[in-house]
């Protein structure tokens, strides 16, 4: 078993190396399974994707970059609007203590500026408030100087301080000016990021600011109870957590006479093509709903040198971690499934099963379930079965291997993806809404993004320039995964997706060998190996 390391922190467990490459201390998409992987049926062979290099040209350590990043390097495609420089507009402050903050404030966002000075452009007056994308942006990215508990107090003592909020007599007027901005801004915060206020102390500073206020307007206090309200219901919604991965961490070894929860094959459950990828939709989507978008700084962070804490995150990136997780699950669930049956009629059948699947999942716009059974179908025990692939009508799969080719840093893919993005925010309908990205390539952008930009300028700015990037890539992500899934959950299909045990890497290859034997004598001696290690046979 090897860790997944994003950043400094372990992230996941991956049952098998061969998905994955390490670049420095991060594990990436990486090597793909053994040449040949379609068997001897495949005109062209096509696999996941090959090792992940930075791009020539794109730094990789620098100081600073110019942004947009320049056209090799990778970027997932943007669609949402909730974050573009075109969408800030100029605030009516102006930078704080005099400072010169990179450029002047054009379209509202500073190419670079001081913690401080972009503290201050986040605090509301009563004749200024934030546009929604600045917001956004800093909340997201603040937290790699900042942690989300001192920001909060740092606002609340300048709210207190410009309004003059701890004086005795209130200024009604100038206070009912200002409350709406600071209770909305509140709203955004709380909506957004919502567990950045799992601590006591933060909840009292929100009814610290609020309380002082509520004289002026009672209707303050009411609004802030709701708030509160809808906070406590979106936390205890995201402690619940969707279903668990009950044998994903520990898959089991082959055995001649499989157990009865394995010998109960998919097909039994669900022999749909159609179903089984729009309940592979229902589940993605309800992984995903569970992932802040803070995660993907988090999974990510290096300790700044000029911050006064010293944050760790291994510990708040679970939810990132799960849907890694389930990603790999889903490569060995399909790997399984072909592997088990004892005829290779069957095996065929189940293969062809999985493509159809796979091409549904294409038209619904599900890319990481897409990619998962491309992989699982590669994975070398699967496709070391020549008499098996000889069977099945692979020119369906050889277009759905074209669409995820990683060439061109995916090409194919991200043109597919364009597609959905676009048919999404011109739908008529929840089903042509729906967009899953390939999730391992998305976190692959956001990595480069990160380690191609330093976070702090040389003067100690802030590189604000890059966090409007990471921003536009991180807000897609949060507008695909919040669309509601439209297909009705069948609970016995998505629980054995979730929970239905998966052959270990060696009991998927001995499966294999005791499908088809071994051609050469490499195989020969790894299937004598196995079977006197699993079956205690020689």
């Amino acid at each position: 078993m090897e860790a997944l390391l994003l950043g400094r922190g372990s992230l996941a467990v991956l049952p098998r190396s061969d998905h994955w490459t390490q670049v420095g201390t991060q594990w990436l998409w990486g090597e793909p399974p053994q040449p040949g992987a379609l068997g001897p049926a495949s005109p062209t062979q096509v696999h996941p994707p090959t090792q992940v290099h930075p791009n020539p040209g794109v730094p990789h350590s620098g100081p600073h970059c110019s942004l947009p990043l320049q056209a090799g390097m990778p970027q997932t495609l943007s669609a949402s609007n909730m974050v573009t420089p075109g969408s800030l507009s100029s605030p009516t402050t102006e930078p704080t203590d005099g400072e010169q903050a990179g450029q002047p404030l054009l379209d509202g966002a500073p190419s670079s500026a001081s913690l401080e000075t972009l503290i201050q452009h986040l605090v509301p007056t009563a004749d200024y408030y934030p546009e929604k994308a600045y917001i956004f942006t800093f909340l997201l990215s603040s937290r790699l100087f900042i942690e989300p508990r001192e920001l909060l107090a740092r606002v609340c003592h300048l709210c207190i301080e410009q309004q003059q909020l701890d004086k005795p007599v209130l200024d009604k007027a100038r206070v009912r000016k200002f409350g709406p901005k600071l209770l909305q801004l509140l709203a955004e915060w709380t909506e957004t990021f919502p567990r950045d206020f799992q601590e006591e102390s933060t909840i009292g500073h929100l009814k610290d600011v609020v309380g002082r206020i509520a004289p002026c307007d009672e209707a303050y206090r009411k609004r802030m109870h709701q708030l509160l309200q809808a906070l406590h219901q979106k936390l205890a919604a995201l402690r619940q957590g969707p279903e668990g991965l009950v044998s994903a961490d520990k898959p089991i070894s082959y055995r001649t006479k499989p157990p009865a929860s394995i010998h109960r094959e998919l097909l039994g459950v669900c022999s749909d093509p159609y179903t089984l990828a729009q309940q592979l939709t229902h589940v993605e989507l309800e992984r995903l709903r569970h992932i802040g978008p803070e995660e993907f700084v988090q999974a990510f962070v290096n300790k700044d040198p000029l911050a006064s804490t010293k944050p760790c995150f291994s510990d708040k990136t679970s939810n990132l971690e799960a849907y890694v997780k389930w990603f790999n699950r889903l490569c060995y669930l399909v790997a399984t499934e072909i592997c088990m049956p004892a005829k290779k009629k069957q095996r065929a059948q189940v293969i062809e099963f999985f493509i159809d699947v796979a091409r549904e999942c294409f038209n619904i716009g599900n890319f990481n379930s897409l990619m998962a059974i491309i992989s699982g179908m590669n994975m070398s025990p699967v496709s070391r079965l020549k008499k098996t692939w000889a069977k099945v009508k692979t020119a369906k799969f050889f277009i759905l291997e074209h669409q995820m080719d990683p060439t061109g840093n995916f090409c194919n893919y991200r043109t597919a993806l364009r597609g959905a993005a676009h048919r999404s925010l011109t739908a008529h309908s929840s089903r042509e809404k729906i967009v899953i990205p390939f999730f391992s390539l998305l976190i692959k952008d956001i990595y480069f993004l990160n380690e191609g930009c330093a976070n702090r300028l040389p003067n100690g700015h802030v590189n604000f320039e890059k966090f409007l990037e990471l921003a536009k890539q991180v807000g897609e992500f949060i507008t695909w995964k919040q669309v509601e899934c439209p297909f009705e959950q069948d609970p016995s299909i998505t629980h054995y997706l979730s929970t239905a045990p998966i052959f270990s890497e060696d009991g998927l290859y001995l499966a294999s060998y005791e499908s088809e034997s071994p051609e050469n004598q490499t195989e020969k001696e790894r299937w004598k190996s196995l079977r006197s290690s699993i079956l205690g046979k020689t």
